[in-house]
């Protein structure tokens, strides 16, 4: 199924390239995918929706068909927020959406479901695979600076996880190693690491490598410094992967004291499950915004329900 493709100007001029897949009439999805991924890592997923939603996914600035920024500051998170808007001003004017996000998509998309900029357009949100950096450092502080041993290991072993995040930090290192053949070697890691395969080759994965550690530049250290309080105002559901090598499980541990209607699903999977797991993903976004939108909540979805502590 071929989407159509549709031009959008972000608020800072850059050109981003958005793609459509159903009737326009039907209810609205939007898809924001990761790193060093574009809107193709959701197409297994939008092919699977499109007969149910009208689907919409748009590569990332500095991704696929959309233009890079020219400065570090041009991907920080209200930023990329400001895009989303763009992209649904532009496709679905005035119109209410669910939204689907994973790893950076997930990342760069809570910012939008935890501030104003679209409160009470987005009816529902899941996640895969990418925490809201505020919420994660919050989760961080508390452990690391905690006298309890058992927290203190949770905290210790993120880090352990995370230290690809380290080396993004160095200017060259990683855009060095994107151009020097890690992007013809991308189909071989995620097979042979992740055990997925991309269902069609990405002809700008190097780009979208070199030009993607932005994202991790322009945010990572001032969240980690400066956290900020991010409470959620729509309804969340987690998919959370008991297989992801990038984010530990326990990192989804304090997420219902930031988000009041919080539903939390475990799938033994590794990071990329758009692709390896299209069928079950697509039907529990599908079941989750179909429950959040007219309130027909099936019994393993009221059991995924998370109580505050």
């Amino acid at each position: 199924m071929t989407p159509s493709r549709h031009p959008v100007t972000s608020t800072d001029g850059l050109q981003l390239a958005a793609y459509a897949w159903g009737n326009p009439a039907a209810t609205p999805l939007v898809l924001v995918h990761g790193y060093p991924d574009n809107h193709q890592v959701w197409a297994p997923v939008a092919e699977r929706l499109a007969d149910r939603f009208y689907v919409i996914a748009y590569d990332v600035r500095g991704a696929g068909a959309s233009e890079p920024g020219k400065r570090i500051r041009d991907y920080r998170l209200d930023q990329l927020s400001q895009d989303l808007k763009s992209v649904v001003d532009a496709l679905i004017p005035g119109r209410c959406f669910h939204l689907a996000a994973h790893d950076w998509g997930s990342i760069q998309s809570w910012e939008s479901v935890t501030t104003d900029r679209l409160r009470g357009r987005i009816l529902s949100y899941s996640t895969l695979s990418g925490p809201c950096l505020d919420h994660a450092a919050h989760w961080m502080r508390k452990r690391l600076l905690s006298t309890n041993p058992a927290l203190l290991t949770q905290g210790i072993k993120q880090l352990g996880s995370s230290w690809y995040i380290v080396m993004f930090q160095l200017p060259l290192l990683a855009p060095t190693l994107w151009k020097r053949g890690f992007g013809k070697l991308w189909p071989v890691y995620l097979e042979k690491r992740e055990g997925v395969r991309e269902s069609r080759p990405n002809p700008t994965q190097t780009e979208d490598g070199v030009r993607g550690v932005q994202l991790y530049r322009a945010n990572f250290l001032p969240k980690m410094l400066k956290p900020e309080i991010r409470h959620a105002h729509c309804p969340v559901q987690l998919i959370a992967l008991t297989g992801d090598n990038y984010v530990n499980m326990d990192l989804h541990e304090d997420l219902a004291q930031w988000v009041s209607e919080l539903y939390r699903r475990d799938l033994a999977a590794t990071h990329w499950a758009p692709l390896s797991q299209p069928d079950l993903i697509a039907g529990w976004i599908a079941e989750f915004a179909d429950a959040m939108e007219h309130g027909n909540t099936p019994a393993a979805l009221q059991a995924a329900r998370v109580q505050a502590h």
